[in-house]
């Protein structure tokens, strides 16, 4: 089995771009860390540790290529801020979707594993004869730690 920079590489030539060291760094920043959601900030952070010569502005071309290419996601988890997160194309686990629980008290957002969508992806194609490519779900709610700290100030009261 490829490591992981020997792959980032095959997916870059198989998409058409030249092998650059930021870019495997941006793909690995992001493969580290797959809960973390980073903005392009978090990404510059992330790499300028591993290459303290990359630029701002090299991230965000990179991160914006590496979009457009869907090796990466771009996400909007309504906290204001555009992040990013390793793409189907770029992860080794392709076949399952994931989707976002996110905290509407302390804003943090936790990964769901799960492959749920897909009976109704088939009934969707099969009633309307439309074939779903691609899906995102994104929930809203408390997370177990936010609900206990409710619970305890209800009680309190």
């Amino acid at each position: 089995m490829p490591d992981k920079q020997d792959r980032f590489k095959t997916l870059l030539k198989q998409n058409g771009l030249k092998v650059t060291t930021q870019r495997i760094d941006i793909l690995e920043a992001l493969e580290d860390r797959p809960d973390k959601h980073l903005t392009a900030e978090e990404i510059y952070e992330c790499v300028r540790v591993k290459n303290p010569d990359i630029g701002l502005a090299t991230v965000y071309r990179t991160i914006q290529l590496l979009a457009e290419l869907n090796l990466i996601d771009k996400l909007n988890l309504g906290d204001g801020f555009v992040r990013y997160e390793i793409g189907s194309k770029g992860c080794e686990d392709t076949a399952h979707h994931h989707h976002h629980l996110i905290c509407l008290n302390c804003g943090n957002v936790f990964t769901f594993q799960s492959d749920l969508l897909e009976t109704l992806e088939q009934r969707i194609q099969e009633a309307m004869d439309f074939e779903v490519v691609d899906h995102e779900v994104k929930m809203f709610g408390y997370c177990k730690t936010c609900r206990e700290e409710i619970q305890e100030k209800r009680d309190k009261n």
